[in-house]
């Protein structure tokens, strides 16, 4: 079975910064407004640059992750992918469109 290699986080304030303005976002109770203003945006959701770039994340969480190593970023940037994927099935298609790849 595959098991994906750790990999340490060098800068751990800042990497959990970073990954609880994300886990707020995506929280069951914040999804659906936070897919909202994605939408308002005109982005798609798995586009995380895009959303930190805009400061739908937070503007600390736009500067913290500009702080991060390479590897952190890259971790970072998993965390949200999979967070977006966890998203409730009836909330994931009523912001369809924001999941569909065009």
């Amino acid at each position: 079975m595959y098991e994906q290699a750790a990999i340490p986080v060098q800068n751990e304030k800042t990497y959990a910064g970073v990954r609880h303005a994300i886990d707020e976002a995506f929280a069951p109770a914040q999804a659906a407004v936070f897919l909202k203003t994605v939408g308002g945006a005109r982005l798609r959701v798995r586009q995380f640059e895009s959303v930190l770039a805009r400061g739908l994340l937070g503007s600390q969480a736009q500067q913290s992750y500009a702080a991060l190593s390479d590897s952190d970023r890259g971790q970072i940037r998993e965390h949200y992918l999979r967070q977006v994927e966890r998203v409730a099935p009836e909330i994931r298609q009523k912001f369809f469109r924001l999941y569909a790849n065009y």
